[in-house]
């Protein structure tokens, strides 16, 4: 049986560690916290699980605080979570069977992340993260921000998932500030994080030096597909943002000169046309979107509903709109088939049965 050191850097997350840890009680081999300066009751609450943790200097920068957190690990893995990230009482028993039965050929093991929920808790934004990694100096951690361990050996996935869920709101400026000091010290981004740095500069609605960065990242050879087709929704996001409505769409259409269509850049298109009367033009691409296939293994972010509950939401009111009633109903119901729970669903379902 493989052993697993769960390496996590911590700091104020007296409200998340208690749950994170209890959810991996007994999975894990070793616990390892790297504390970055808490003030709080972090440290004395993380004592009950382990008596490994140690003080950390923050430098602003991730990466050097997780492979400080991998170098303290003695297991044949390390693992990572934050605070604020639990393993579901469901995924136990799949994690304890990969533990017992991995390859030890096997080098990373990615598992989904699942970072946002809708209303009944289900996941509606997910994606992969490396998870379990060799602990070996060969596994290192890059990048300040949305640091990454650059895949290499034997990498397999599976379907045991992460679920971040944190209680109330965290620093938003963190994200930023780290980039805009890296910045201001003469640092060059390079084209993965020109794409998150615009990313959080639209998250903070400086929409125009977004688009400069996005485009300067669009426009390299460098870059990871699936960063590029994301960064046209982004910058497309603040092309709507700044009123310059036909540019974000005609950089909707450029994510596809990277590869071949996207469910959820498929729905935005959609979205676009249904907003501007145009709504056969929506019916394609809502149906575009419907029909393809979602894999979840090219690494990039999924939005699982954009797969089937929302065109299929959306062209019930495309047909509704076209006076095409009956048809309009039975896409409402496969929306509601889908999620049965939905507020736009039983909305709709009493608005046709009220006809």
């Amino acid at each position: 049986m493989s052993t697993i050191s769960l390496c996590m850097i911590v700091k104020n997350e007296e409200r998340h560690i208690a749950r994170c840890l209890d959810s991996v009680a007994g999975l894990v081999d070793e616990i390892i916290i790297v504390d970055t300066g808490s003030t709080d009751r972090t440290v004395e609450i993380a004592s009950n699980y382990t008596s490994k943790i140690f003080s950390y200097q923050w430098k602003d920068d991730f990466s050097d605080a997780r492979n400080n957190s991998f170098s303290k690990a003695s297991m044949d893995y390390c693992m990572w979570m934050d605070a604020d990230d639990i393993l579901e009482t469901v995924e136990r028993d799949k994690f304890l069977q990969l533990k017992q039965s991995l390859s030890a050929e096997v080098d990373i093991v990615m598992m989904k992340y699942h970072t946002l929920f809708d209303e009944e808790g289900r996941p509606s934004f997910t994606y992969f993260r490396e998870r379990w990694i060799r602990n070996s100096a060969q596994y290192r951690w890059v990048g300040a921000v949305h640091e990454v361990i650059p895949p290499n050996g034997k990498v397999i996935y599976s379907d045991i998932a992460i679920s971040h869920k944190k209680i109330g709101s965290g620093n938003p400026n963190r994200n930023l500030r780290i980039y805009q000091k890296m910045i201001a010290d003469g640092k060059t981004l390079e084209p993965r994080h020109q794409y998150y740095y615009g990313r959080e500069l639209y998250y903070h609605k400086q929409y125009e030096e977004a688009v400069s960065v996005l485009e300067q990242f669009l426009c390299t050879k460098e870059g990871w597909i699936e960063n590029k087709i994301e960064a046209c929704s982004v910058c497309a996001a603040c092309y709507l943002q700044l009123g310059q409505e036909q540019r974000a769409l005609d950089t909707l259409l450029r994510s596809m000169s990277f590869d071949v269509p996207r469910a959820e850049l498929c729905c935005e298109i959609g979205k676009y046309f249904l907003e501007h009367g145009n709504i056969q033009n929506a019916i394609y691409w809502y149906e575009t979107a419907l029909n393809l296939p979602k894999n979840e293994y090219t690494g990039g972010f999924i939005l699982p509903d954009c797969y089937d509950y929302i065109p299929l939401l959306q062209l019930c009111v495309c047909y509704d709109r076209l006076g095409q009633r009956q048809k309009a109903e039975e896409y409402n119901e496969r929306a509601g088939a889908c999620k049965p729970y939905s507020k736009a669903y039983l909305y709709n379902k009493q608005y046709f049965d009220s006809l």
